[in-house]
């Protein structure tokens, strides 16, 4: 089986203290008394055949969060793999005008407790942050990380 692919947006604007970042914290059990490390951009799997990276990155942010991402151009900065083999695309947009508001996060279903039988329903992502890139590095998930040097590098080392 071939690793899976993913794409995201990685939202960016500038605040008091200079350059953020939204970045998102995954939900469910596993996650839920983590902090570095379990840090995420909206982002989610696709199947290449049947979508481009760019249209899944926006798809898979509204299923995330719940709200249609900021309307600026989408700018490739690359595609990034983890440990494992998958793969994630990621595209910068900057965040405009666009407020983190009225979020609706989506939900999966696994079983738990493990090997319970009882399946039950949790946040993809049960929090949001704006973050300093210096935070985001520790925060977010290895393989994400190098979109950061990314978007710093597109924006001239901001």
């Amino acid at each position: 089986m071939p690793p899976a692919v993913s794409a995201g947006l990685l939202v960016h604007r500038r605040g008091a203290a200079g350059l953020e970042v939204l970045i998102a914290h995954m939900g469910g059990p596993f996650w839920s008394r983590r902090d570095e490390g379990a840090w995420s951009l909206p982002k989610g799997e696709f199947d290449p055949d049947a979508e481009t990276p760019a249209d899944a990155a926006v798809r898979e942010f509204r299923e995330e969060l719940g709200v249609d991402p900021p309307a600026g151009d989408r700018v490739l900065l690359g595609e990034f793999r983890y440990g494992s083999g998958k793969r994630v695309t990621v595209f910068a947009v900057a965040a405009g005008e666009w407020e983190a508001s009225d979020l609706v996060f989506g939900e999966f279903e696994m079983e738990w407790p493990p090997r319970s039988g009882r399946v039950a329903r949790f946040p993809e992502v049960d929090r949001i942050a704006w973050a300093a890139p210096a935070d985001a590095e520790r925060l977010l998930v290895a393989g994400q990380r190098p979109a950061l040097a990314a978007l710093r590098a597109r924006l001239g080392g901001a």
